[in-house]
């Protein structure tokens, strides 16, 4: 079997450049998109340090990739998105490193709710307070060494629209419309953070539907005949990591996202316009983002 990088070697030629002596942080780096865009960049001279809730996973991974990549520079650092605690800790640790490109790739979907100790749900915790927060808090750092964030969206983001009478969905029971809610916030608060930052780029990205660990959310019957099949018909995550990885090369405009090129679900990334969020909305989505943030300080 080819590597990942052997498969797409004239994509990456026209669309990447050396990573070397830049450090590249990855949230939920041991997941299925995380760890295929571990390979890319380590590939493409990277030093990498893989944030991640499950200690033993991260280490693993880290031997793993060193067999791939003898020389590899790799850190681990813990950090569990839903306990603010930890949060604080992980980021205080990234603050200290020479910080190049901070990559929010960890998400959770169709999870055991519960409200966490900011008062927020968790999915709602996981997908938007967590990693606002430690974009937030990394800016300095970021800005010190010209850097870039790099978040991964969802196309769900169009499947709700904020409320503000209910901002992380606490009440609301389907999973498509609660995640949604949040990677909402997530994106357009970028927008709204990065609109006009001089001295650190963002870019919004999305892999489409992919077969991961986030998509095993159907019960275990349904799941094991529709596995094979979402395997076949929808991309397989060492392309659809792609989007995110051209995102650690090109900046996004306001209301820009780079996806796959056809009906956001195949093929290779392109940028594109978003319209499914009015100018009040991420208004508002901005304004909130830094209320939370500010009471999380």
């Amino acid at each position: 079997m080819k590597h990942s990088w052997e498969q797409y070697a004239k994509w990456l030629r026209k669309n990447t450049g050396s990573l070397e002596g830049k450090t590249v942080a990855v949230t939920g780096s041991t997941g299925g998109l995380g760890r295929e865009l571990c390979r890319y960049l380590l590939h493409l001279g990277a030093k990498l340090i893989l944030v991640d809730r499950n200690t033993e996973r991260s280490e693993n991974l880290k031997r793993v990739l060193t067999v791939w990549f003898p020389q590899a520079d790799i850190t681990c650092i813990s950090a569990d998105l839903s306990d603010m605690s930890s949060v604080r800790e992980a980021t205080e640790r990234l603050s200290e490193l020479p910080l190049d490109v901070f990559i929010h790739n960890a998400g959770a979907y169709s999870i055991p709710r519960k409200i966490c100790d900011t008062g927020y749900d968790n999915v709602f915790q996981i997908n938007f307070v967590s990693p606002y927060y430690m974009i937030r808090k990394l800016l300095p750092t970021l800005k010190a060494r010209k850097g870039r964030v790099v978040v991964v969206g969802s196309i769900a983001h169009n499947y709700s629209k904020t409320d503000p009478d209910s901002i992380d969905f606490a009440d609301r029971t389907q999973a498509s419309k609660v995640y949604g809610n949040a990677k909402r916030y997530l994106m357009f608060s970028m927008y709204e953070l990065f609109g006009a930052e001089q001295d650190v780029t963002v870019s919004v990205t999305h892999p489409g539907i992919t077969f991961t660990g986030i998509t095993a959310h159907y019960p275990k019957v349904i799941f094991a005949l529709i596995k094979h099949p979402m395997k076949i018909i929808f991309m397989k995550p060492k392309k659809a990591v792609l989007s995110v990885l051209r995102g650690v090369f090109e900046p996004c405009g306001d209301s820009q996202w780079i996806g796959p090129r056809l009906f956001d679900v195949w093929g290779i990334p392109k940028k594109k316009i978003l319209k499914t969020v009015s100018e009040d909305e991420q208004k508002f989505i901005g304004a909130t983002a830094e209320k939370i943030f500010k009471s999380l300080e």
